[in-house]
């Protein structure tokens, strides 16, 4: 399949040499938006998330093809190209590669680039103009530089459990982690908007420069109001459901059929809920006119809700809060995600070309540009499927000089 010549960052090389979340992500959305981006894996093993599962993606004969679903969502519009980076000719080939390339994303633990000739000072004389991004757990220099991590740890140490779950002495109480991989996938996307601002300055002075991204930074930039909330008010923020700590009401009520999300971010929006809610009275109670009123009144203002809300189904409160223009939402299985009419209008559910499988189903960029469009060109690859071609097309390399080196276990 060919590059989306169309595409925001068409012709841009992208050499990556990272696995599990954080990195994958952030190539992922480069090569959405146009880049050519090889993923560098080692053979026979690859990314560890290849085997991250059940489930596994079925071939055309309904047999496992070993590749589990974490590996298949941060991995399209890439090729693979399977080296082994810890003998000579692996890293030979990769800094051959590195001299051609506008972009390196590695996550590997500080110090193993280095060791490998592979590190930032190493390639830069090879490259001046390439951004290379460093991806870590705790950044290249502190304390904790050397320490390995993953993203549950990152949640705990970086502060979002300890403001996600149920509060102390309610039913269920305790620290949660986030359903998905918070600090990888926010850390991913720092960096791809990193990357994409240090070649924007190439654009103007011709240097690269290095990017130092750790899991425990971004996690911390993305505890946003609660950080600042403590940072500003001096008040430690604490777990609180699925309630908002500066907004009321704005949080999920049971009905008598199920839940809703309720998220009134106004005063007009809430003088509009509680007369459709046949409340009008709260309107006007002085305890509850205002967000600051309710905030302090809060325990009191969630119990008429929460009674008035379980006399009617989640269907009936739709129509209401609708007709009001009242923001609130369902509280949707990924199912039902996926069977909602948003969804498919915005078709949030694609499908892309698999060497084993046909197809395989993947979600959508959520980029929608007027004029380069996002382009999907390749699902996810298979360990070394694009090795030879890549070598090929980057190096120039022969049948022959990819025969010895295949031979020689390099690939």
């Amino acid at each position: 399949m060919k590059q989306g010549i169309h595409s925001p960052l068409s012709g841009l090389r992208v050499l990556d040499l990272s696995r599990i979340l954080a990195g994958p992500w952030a190539s992922q959305l480069l090569g959405d938006l146009g880049a050519d981006v090889v993923k560098v894996e080692r053979p026979g093993v690859g990314d560890d998330t290849r085997r991250w599962g059940p489930p596994f993606l079925k071939d055309r004969e309904g047999n496992d093809t070993g590749e589990a679903a974490y590996y298949l969502c941060a991995n399209r519009n890439k090729r693979s190209l399977a080296v082994d980076i810890s003998t000579a000719g692996g890293q030979g080939l990769l800094r051959k590669m590195a001299a051609t390339c506008d972009v390196l994303i590695e996550n590997f633990r500080v110090g193993t680039m280095a060791r490998y000739g592979l590190d930032y000072p190493s390639l830069r004389g090879l490259n001046p103009g390439m951004v290379y991004c460093s991806i870590t757990a705790f950044g290249q220099e502190g304390p904790e530089a050397a320490a390995p991590g993953y993203d549950a740890m990152i949640q705990g140490r970086g502060g979002l459990m300890s403001i996600t779950g149920v509060p102390d002495g309610q039913p269920g109480e305790g620290p949660q982690k986030v359903g998905v991989a918070m600090a990888d996938l926010t850390t991913g996307m720092y960096a791809a908007s990193a990357i994409q601002a240090a070649l924007l300055a190439r654009y103007r002075t011709g240097e690269g420069q290095y990017i130092d991204m750790a899991l425990f930074d971004s996690q911390v930039a993305m505890l946003a109001n609660q950080a600042s909330n403590y940072l500003v008010g001096g008040q430690v923020p604490g777990r609180m459901g699925t309630a908002h700590p500066n907004i009321v009401p704005y949080q999920a009520f049971a009905t008598a059929d199920g839940h809703l999300m309720l998220a009134v971010g106004n005063d007009r929006q809430y003088a509009r809920l509680v007369t459709a809610m046949g409340l009008p009275e709260l309107a006007a109670d002085p305890r509850y006119a205002t967000n600051l009123a309710r905030t302090e009144h809060r325990a009191e203002l969630v119990q008429c809700l929460e009674s008035r809300f379980v006399q009617q189904t989640s269907g009936a409160w739709a129509e209401c809060l609708a007709q009001a223009e009242v923001p609130f939402g369902p509280i949707n299985r990924i199912d039902q995600v996926f069977d909602d009419p948003q969804s498919h209008y915005r078709g949030l559910k694609i499908e892309l070309p698999h060497s084993q499988a046909g197809s395989v189903p993947s979600v959508a960029n959520p980029i929608r540009f007027s004029d380069t469009p996002v382009s999907y060109r390749y699902g996810p690859p298979t360990l070394g499927e694009h090795s030879r071609e890549v070598l090929q097309e980057w190096l120039g390399l022969e049948q022959a000089e990819l025969d010895t080196l295949s031979s020689e276990g390099v690939i």
